[in-house]
Formats: C-alpha cells, sequence, structure tokens
C-alpha cells in the first residue's frame, strides 16, 4: 500500500517538476506505459541520457561488490570464523574511513556544477582541495592502528574472533589513504561525466584484488598462507593501485590544459572552506550511517555467533545489489549538480526520478528474487564450507533475506533521493536525518533488546528495517518540498566566462552527455 502511494505522488508530482507539456500525453497516468517509456527514453534528464552515465557506473560499484562477495567466499572456504570476524572488522574499517571518504568524494558536486557553468578553470583548484584534506586523513587514520585490541575487546566477541578482527582492521586501517585519495581524485572524472576512465580502473582494482586475495589466503604459488591477513593486504593492494592509476589520468596534458589540473595545485583557503561546509555533514552522515549499522552488527555478534555470522551473510548477499545501485545514486548526483550549475532545477529534477525509476525496478526484481530463490545466492557461500555448520547458519540466512527483501525497495528512495540532495548542497539535513533516525529506530532499540534479552534476532532486525523504510520516507519528503532547488555549492559566476573551453579537444557537457 506504501508503495503504491509513493508510485502514484510520483506521477503527479512530476507535473510540478517537469514543466514541459509535450512531454505528457493521455497515457500519463500509468507510469510504465509504452508510450510514457518512449517519450522518458528520449527526452532531455530522461532514462537514456540517465543510463549513459549510470551504466559504467554500475559496473565499477559492481566491481566491489564482487570483490567484497568473493573474498567473503573465500575467507568462508578458508574459515567459518574468519568470515564472522571479516564484516564486523571490515565494517569499524570502513566506518572510520566513510567519514574521510564522503567528504573527500564531494569534490564530485563541486567538479559537476562548475562543470555545468562551464567555468572549467575551477574544475582542478576543487580537486586539489580534497586532495589535500586525503592526505591528511591518511594521517589520522593510523593513528588507529594501537587502539584496536581495546576497540575489540569491548566488542566481547571470542578471544579467537578478536585476534583476526584485530589483525584485520589494522592491516586496512594501514591502507586508509589510497582509498581516500583515489575517492578525491575520481570525482574529477564523474563530476564530468567521464566515467568510463572509473569504470576501467575500478574493474582493474577488482582483479587485482582478487587475484591476490587467492593467493594470499590459502598461499598459493610460492605465496605464504595468510588467511584473513591476506585477504586484508590484498584491499590495501587494489586501492594503492587505484590511487596511481587515477594520478596518471588526471594529469594527462589534456587535463592539465583544460582543467588546471597542475597549475591548480595551490591550497585555496575558499575553496577549501566550502568543500568542509557542503562535504564535512556528507562525511558525517556516512560516517554515523556506517557506525550504526557497525554497532548493530557488533550487538547481535552478543546474542552469538550463529546470530553474526548470519547477520555477515544476509549483508553480503545485499551488497551484490545495494552496490551497483550506488552507480545510479552518483548519476543522480552528478546530473543534479551539473544542471543546477546551468541554473535549470527543472532538468535537474527530471534525471533524479529518471534515475528513482530504474532503480526502483531492479530492486523490486531482486527482492521478488531473496524471498523466492534465496538459497540461489546461499550456495555459493556454501560450496567450500562445512555442511553441518552451514546448514544452521543459511537457515537463518533464509529469514533474514526476507526482511532484506522488505526495506531494499525503500532503499531505492535512500540511494536516489539522499544522492539527489546532495548534489545540490543540502547536505545537512541528509546528516541529521540519517543520524538521528538511525541511532534513535536502530542503534538504541537493537542494545535494548540484547542488554536485557527481551527478544531475539528478528525483532532486532525488525527495528533495522524500520530505520531503513522511515529514512527513505523522509528523503523522499525532502526532494518534493523542493528547497535543494535554489541550492548551489560554487561562488556566483563572475561577469565574463569564456564561452568555450579552454582547449578544442575538450568536449561540452552536452556532447559528453549524449
Amino acid at each position: 500500500m506504501v508503495l503504491w502511494l509513493c508510485l502514484s505522488r510520483i506521477t503527479t508530482s512530476q507535473r510540478r517538476f517537469d514543466r514541459m507539456p509535450w512531454f505528457y500525453n493521455r497515457h500519463d497516468d500509468f507510469l510504465l506505459s509504452p508510450a510514457y517509456f518512449r517519450k522518458r527514453w528520449s527526452a532531455p534528464g530522461g532514462y537514456r541520457e540517465v543510463l549513459w552515465l549510470a551504466g559504467p557506473l554500475i559496473l565499477s560499484t559492481g566491481s566491489w561488490s564482487i570483490q567484497h562477495f568473493v573474498d567473503r567466499m573465500f575467507l568462508t572456504w578458508y574459515s567459518p570464523d574468519a568470515m564472522a570476524a571479516a564484516l564486523p572488522a571490515g565494517m569499524l574499517s570502513f566506518t572510520v574511513v566513510s567519514f574521510f571518504i564522503g567528504t573527500a568524494s564531494y569534490a564530485n558536486t563541486f567538479v559537476a556544477q562548475y562543470y555545468g557553468a562551464r567555468r572549467f578553470d575551477r574544475v582542478g583548484p576543487s580537486v586539489w582541495q580534497a586532495i589535500y584534506f586525503a592526505l591528511a586523513a591518511g594521517l589520522l587514520i593510523l593513528v588507529l592502528i594501537p587502539l584496536a585490541p581495546a576497540i575489540f575487546a569491548w566488542s566481547g566477541h571470542d578471544p579467537a574472533l578478536q585476534e583476526m578482527e584485530r589483525v584485520y582492521f589494522q592491516i586496512l586501517c594501514a591502507g586508509g589513504f589510497f582509498i581516500v585519495y583515489s575517492n578525491a581524485l575520481s570525482g574529477f572524472f564523474t563530476g564530468r561525466g567521464k566515467v568510463v576512465e572509473v569504470m576501467w580502473i575500478n574493474l582493474a582494482g577488482t582483479a587485482v584484488n582478487l587475484t591476490f586475495d587467492y593467493l594470499w589466503i590459502f598461499g598459493r604459488c610460492g605465496f605464504p598462507e595468510m588467511g584473513i591477513a591476506g585477504a586484508a593486504w590484498a584491499t590495501v593492494l587494489a586501492s594503492a593501485f587505484n590511487a596511481v592509476a587515477f594520478t596518471a589520468l588526471f594529469l594527462l596534458p589534456t587535463n592539465r590544459r583544460a582543467y588546471a589540473t597542475l597549475r591548480g595545485w595551490r591550497f585555496d583557503r575558499a575553496l577549501f572552506g566550502r568543500l568542509m561546509r557542503y562535504g564535512v555533514p556528507s562525511g558525517v552522515q556516512f560516517m554515523l550511517d556506517m557506525l550504526g549499522f557497525t554497532i548493530f552488527t557488533f550487538f547481535v555478534g552478543r546474542l552469538g555467533t550463529l546470530e553474526l555470522g548470519a547477520t555477515n551473510l544476509a549483508f553480503q548477499i545485499n551488497t551484490l545489489a545495494f552496490l551497483p545501485m550506488m552507480g545510479f545514486g552518483i548519476a543522480a548526483s552528478t546530473l543534479v549538480g551539473q544542471r543546477l550549475g546551468q541554473d535549470n532545477p527543472d532538468l535537474a529534477a527530471r534525471s533524479a526520478w529518471s534515475a528513482f525509476h530504474m532503480t526502483f525496478v531492479f530492486m523490486a526484481a531482486i527482492a521478488i528474487a531473496y524471498v523466492a530463490v534465496p538459497q540461489l545466492f546461499l550456495d555459493p557461500f556454501a560450496a567450500r564450507a562445512n555442511p553441518a555448520e552451514f546448514a544452521a547458519l543459511s537457515a537463518m540466512a533464509i529469514v533474514l533475506l526476507r526482511f532484506v527483501a522488505a526495506y531494499c525497495v525503500f532503499d531505492t528512495m535512500n540511494i536516489i533521493f539522499a544522492a539527489a540532495l546532495k548534489g545540490a548542497g543540502d547536505t545537512r539535513f541528509v546528516m541529521y536525518t540519517a543520524v538521528l533516525l538511525g541511532w534513535a529506530v536502530m542503534v538504541i532499540p537493537t542494545w535494548i533488546i540484547v542488554r536485557y534479552r527481551l527478544g531475539g534476532i528478528y525483532l532486532a532486525w525488525t527495528f533495522m528495517t524500520a530505520y531503513v523504510i522511515l529514512l527513505a520516507l523522509l528523503f523522499f519528503a525532502r526532494f518534493q518540498q523542493g528547497r535543494w532547488r535554489s541550492m548551489r555549492v560554487i561562488e556566483k559566476q563572475p561577469a565574463f566566462v569564456p564561452a568555450t573551453p579552454p582547449t578544442p579537444d575538450v568536449p561540452t557537457p552536452e556532447a559528453e552527455i549524449k
């Protein structure tokens, strides 16, 4: 019923945001009609434009999904305990790094708005401010390495599990700089819509990760058997590879001439301050959202090793659907930023809606599969696992996948509308909403359940599902309100701006989108 109301609202609301009368006909009231689809496919801000940008990004984020999936699968084959330790330690590491990633990657919005406004000389300097932030972030992350034993002692997990968690966490922190730096530089490409380069770099990095995952976890081809430590070092190596590749492309002569990627290296206090003003709330939201899920996982681990393993398994399976859909989120954020840079909020709104439609269809199909054929997703983990141990794990994970199916459809709103709001600069609302709801609806109720033994894992997952649904509805309402349409992160347009890019081999924004 809620989904039907949302879809009905989507159709009627677009009459207000999409102010192009020729776009509509007598089929408008049926969102999935062939006439509607044909018009929406070819129109500016339509499905074709969004898919052209999102396609390579889906492959990029999908490569992360495959990387995590295969990594956990190898660890399951190696030892169920290693798999159980990898998720909380990996989530904690990523939670720490996520603040810096969320802040540095906000360079994407600055690049998109400057690019849309055709102020190409400001693109390189905005990326350099994110690079300076990444350098400071790398040093701060290293401080956490000696704190790891105390952190995992607090978790209350088995001592053997704590030791594996500590090792995994410390190695990932040692390579934390590379992932923040890579996200800072990737904004230079995604913000301009040059997503093919990002796709190939991420695919190559995934190949590096998976190759050394196998060699270092199991000790193949003369390499030592390192178990969970091998998985962590493979992740660091892949992140370093991505950082080098992005740097090489960023400093190409064409980019140096067109976008000041070398001469714009100087620290710009005003520009850095604006990156912090808008980027820090984005980073805080990303970090505290991840922290909420990490603490949720730790609390569930106190219910028992079986509950922790089943939760890990359900989350890992869902990354196969969730991470690829982040590609649509990045595309929505980029297009909203570019269109607002062009002072065209109507087209920005249409781009966001087109991304939502496609993401919703995909996630709904995945949700049906989670319920109808859950074993299809579980079988790869069972291939080399102990049958007796995995049988109990699988039975509980099947139930948890039904929770995932319930909330992943609403996650479509979280992915797209939060990205659109961030693309405009409405990062504070996203931060406050996600943080307050996450702790009030998910973290604190789960702590009460575990602390006072008021229920089991399924009650904890009920609160987590409620959090995702409520968050989605609030982002949807904020987007409908429309305040984001007047927001900008870049300074006002100067009196004179060149009508064309500095060099003829740099395409216009319109040419890159088509």
